[in-house]
């Protein structure tokens, strides 16, 4: 790389707007209770949730498209822990690292293994829990119940979650030949049911009332000539008096516990002593069994089999109705296909992606971006705290992924990778390169590799732009593996590619706070205002965007990269994260929503979406891209002005930034120490109005040119001073397609209107327009409150303040009428074609003096009278306001 990041590390944050909203994020890491994140990876592998609650949303069997996505949250999680132990020191957080890593490394222990019985107090004992979210169940011999025309089921469950349709026992031939007794029928009540002729010709039998959840139960059928009765708590709550249908006559049958053949939820809870009679009880030995075991009643244990799971260890049950009916605990989906496996569901979904032609992300969401949050927040984990046992699972999810990807056709990973929201992979690639640069692993590399989706970086590679209709987020991440992948393999199809795709989103397909994307999708280039809506720039993008440019920049340095990570950092990443503490959730926008009127929602889906995940990085990190030195030593870098100190230990230097930026529109650099090098300091592309550098009080440069760097080549020593001056200007940046709608900026902030009405505010700027095109002196400042201003009576602020208020990002601009100074002219201010003559009169600003912006104007405007666009009167109107008006420089 030409130029090389600073780690964490070696940048401190100073006081200033970045240093309170990372304080807020802290503040959250410290205090969340990891178990929970933890709950659906223990819960997989048959693990104890030690009595945590998945947090809901995305993370968790609960949420959208069952929680298909749980675990990603976790990998974000590590990786902020990881960063805010980097930036902080706080050793708070390398112990949640490690607490978290001794956890994975159980669960993928316990996965690599045959499920276990999790023992926990029973009704009379020690019973056997199912945890939810295990998929597993008990397996009993095949042939128990079909032996006999009578029978009786009676079992202790204590039920965890009310799923419909949950099994406790199921026995039947999976073709439609069944019999089962259910904790919840679809109304949430028990039932008991049996055919040879599938669900339509059911015969059976429905409790009337719900078991409590948390709380033991007692669930018993009989069966005896053509009447059935189910019992709840040894109480008959249903009779069915013309069965013709009894567990002989379904003829073979396997059974379970737990598991239905059908796709209904595997029971969550715990099962306590289980009895198969083959003759029904009456109704005084069920009361019975409400009392004691069954061996001290006088029914005894069932004949069939009997089982008091009071097992602490292993994975069987024993029988103890002498037929050595011993059941055996199992997974539904059998196990990992390699022991690197590790995830917070089944590998199922993995299965089922690699035969999917069309996305569902009900069935399969995006399984290998999860693995891609989990992967990163391991290595991470492991780069911040140096615990081996952090890269001995990253290393082991790359393997277990070789293992899987590298036996399929080409034509199937390109067919798996271009399926929308399915086929999602993230960043990936760029970790696996990662993880490779660590292990040097050959099939590491090779694994990267195994994720081109050629045909995209083909069109880009060429310069084709084929991101209309795309998803957004999903297509980003690729292109910063892509320039992993020519690191590592010295590829220039991989670089270009990634070079030509940035310039298809930037400027084209940006909003001014440099976030894109509308609904998650791209539209055509240059369409902006058509597609402002409450569901634009997923923040997502604006993350993946900001890696992709910091990572360009790396390869060659051109401003322009830093030009827009500063635009993306000072006002989307900033205004993404709410400015207030919580304990539960990261207040991190999904949708930015850039729609007139629109109020930022900082807990989108119950606070575990991908936004909430990468928000959570983000604010751990603000300093990553502050400084970088070129790879030689000779040149350091500062791209961004925030208070903050480098450490450049090669050079034994450090620098310190002191400012108040953007509230101050100025900065300074304090060295220590002694070093040859050149400081480049980059020229944004917004400075109108100098870039003023002195050295130790010298000057050294009042013409910076905008959008490069300023080099200072001299021998630095401790003391030295660098005073950098740049003045902000109110200026407006229009959609290219309507120059109409319009934002403001001052310097590199984006200014927004705070106002509830729900269509598009229209703002004049001329009325007092400087000498110098500056537009600000027709705002009035609000006292006590920097960067906020009055407008017609309307407030305008920084977008990256993170309040609830509704905020009009985009105006409509309306001049009227012809004005100058505040002095009105009464002259409709004509237009020609989309420009106003004040448009054209203003476009040759700066002025030196108000004489020259007299011999502008009336140029200007004898050009439109010779063009029957005024009146002879009207001009001598706007030449008469304008030399009477009084103009600041």
């Amino acid at each position: 790389m030409s130029v090389q990041p600073f780690a964490l590390q070696d940048v401190a944050l100073g006081d200033g707007v970045f240093a309170a909203k990372r304080a807020l994020m802290l503040d959250y890491a410290r205090a969340y209770d990891v178990d929970r994140l933890l709950q659906v990876f223990r819960a997989n592998a048959g693990l104890s949730p030690h009595g945590a609650v998945a947090p809901g949303g995305w993370e968790g069997l609960d949420g959208e498209a069952n929680g298909n996505l749980r675990g990603h949250y976790t990998g974000h999680f590590l990786t902020m822990l990881a960063h805010a132990f980097a930036s902080t020191g706080d050793v708070v957080y390398a112990e949640k690292i490690r607490y978290m890593i001794g956890a994975l490394i159980d669960v993928r222990d316990a996965l690599r293994k045959d499920p276990a019985v999790l023992s926990v107090p029973g009704r009379f004992g020690v019973a056997a829990e199912n945890v939810r979210g295990s998929y597993q169940y008990i397996e009993l011999p095949t042939n128990i119940v079909n032996t006999s025309a009578a029978v009786t089921l009676a079992v202790w469950v204590k039920p965890t979650h009310a799923a419909g349709g949950a099994r406790v026992i199921e026995f039947g031939d999976d073709s439609g030949r069944y019999g089962y007794l259910a904790a919840n029928n679809a109304d949430g009540v028990p039932r008991f049911a049996i055919t040879v002729d599938g669900a339509g010709k059911e015969q059976g039998v429905n409790g009337t009332e719900p078991l409590p959840p948390g709380e033991w139960s007692h669930l018993a059928v009989t069966i005896e000539g053509t009447t059935g009765t189910l019992y709840v708590n040894g109480v008959p709550v249903g009779v069915h008096t013309t069965m013709t249908l009894n567990p002989a006559k379904l003829g073979f049958v396997r059974t379970w516990l737990g598991r239905s053949a059908f796709a209904d939820a595997v029971f969550a809870g715990a099962f306590a002593e289980l009895n198969l009679w083959s003759r029904a009880l009456t109704a005084a030995e069920i009361a019975e069994l409400q009392k004691t075991t069954a061996r001290e009643t006088s029914a005894g244990v069932g004949d069939l089999a009997s089982y008091a799971f009071d097992e602490t260890g292993g994975g069987a049950f024993a029988d103890a109705s002498g037929r050595k009916r011993d059941a055996t605990l199992r997974r539904t989906w059998g196990g990992p296909s390699h022991p690197g496996f590790l995830a917070a569901y089944p590998e199922t979904q993995f299965i089922a992606l690699e035969s999917m032609n069309n996305g569902d992300y009900t069935v399969v969401w995006a399984p290998y971006y999860t693995a891609h949050k989990i992967l990163q927040g391991l290595l991470d984990a492991y780069l911040a705290t140096g615990d081996e046992r952090a890269l001995d699972l990253a290393s082991g999810m790359c393997d277990w992924m070789h293992s899987r990807l590298s036996k399929l056709p080409a034509t199937t990973l390109q067919r798996m990778w271009g399926i929308f929201s399915s086929g999602e992979y993230g960043g990936i690639v760029e970790t696996i390169c990662d993880v490779h640069r660590i292990t040097g692993r050959p099939e590491h590399l090779a694994l990267a590799r195994l994720f081109d989706l050629d045909k995209l970086i083909d069109a880009c590679f060429f310069g084709a732009d084929v991101l209309d209709g795309m998803h957004a987020n999903q297509h980003i991440p690729i292109f910063t593996g892509l320039l992993r992948l020519f690191d590592e393999t010295g590829e220039q199809r991989y670089l270009t590619a990634a070079k030509n795709f940035w310039t298809m989103v930037v400027p084209t397909r940006m909003y001014s706070i440099g976030g894109t994307s509308s609904t998650e999708f791209w539209r055509a280039p240059g369409v902006i205002a058509g597609t402002l809506s409450d569901t634009d720039a997923e923040t997502c993008c604006a993350y993946n965007m900001l890696k992709l440019s910091r990572m360009l920049f790396c390869r060659e340095p051109d401003p322009k990269y830093m030009d827009y990570y500063e635009r993306a950092m000072y006002n989307q990443i900033l205004g993404s994260k709410a400015d207030q503490p919580d304990a539960e959730k990261p207040l991190v926008t999904y949708f930015i929503g850039l729609a007139p009127g629109h109020v930022r929602d900082y807990t989108p889906k119950q606070g575990t979406t991908c936004c909430e995940g990468t928000g959570m990085e983000s604010a751990t990190k603000y300093q990553d891209s502050v400084y970088f030195a070129q790879s030689d030593g000779s040149a350091l870098y500062v791209n961004l002005y925030a208070p903050s100190t480098v450490t450049w230990a090669d050079k034994g230097i450090t620098v310190t930034q002191t400012t108040s930026f953007p509230v101050e529109q100025h900065t300074e650099l304090t060295f220590a120490g002694t070093a040859t090098f050149d400081l480049q300091l980059r020229v944004p592309h917004w400075v109108r109005d100098g870039f003023n550098v002195t050295v130790n009080d010298q000057i050294v440069a009042q013409d910076g040119v905008p959008g490069t760097y300023l080099t200072i080549s001299r021998r630095w020593r401790t003391g030295d001073t660098v005073r950098i001056t740049m003045p902000f200007r109110l200026r407006v940046e229009k959609a290219p397609d309507d120059s109409a709608i319009q934002t403001l900026f001052y310097g590199p902030v984006n200014l927004v209107a705070r106002h509830s009405r729900r269509t598009y505010l229209e703002l004049g700027l001329y009325r007092n327009a400087a000498l110098s095109g500056d537009l600000l002196l027709t705002l009035t400042p609000v006292p006590g409150k920097p960067l906020h201003y009055l407008l017609d009576g309307v407030e305008i602020a920084p977008f990256y303040e993170g309040t609830g208020d509704p905020t009009h990002v985009y105006f409509r601009r309306s001049e009227p009428e012809v004005v100058f100074g505040n002095l009105r002219s009464g002259v409709t201010n004509p237009m020609n074609s989309d420009v106003s003559l004040l448009d054209e009169i203003w476009a040759a600003a700066p002025f030196k003096n108000k004489a020259q912006l007299l011999l502008h104007v009336h140029d200007t405007v004898n050009a439109w009278a010779d063009a029957g666009l005024l009146t002879p009167a009207d001009s001598e109107t706007i030449l008469s306001t304008a030399k009477r008006a009084t103009y600041l420089p």
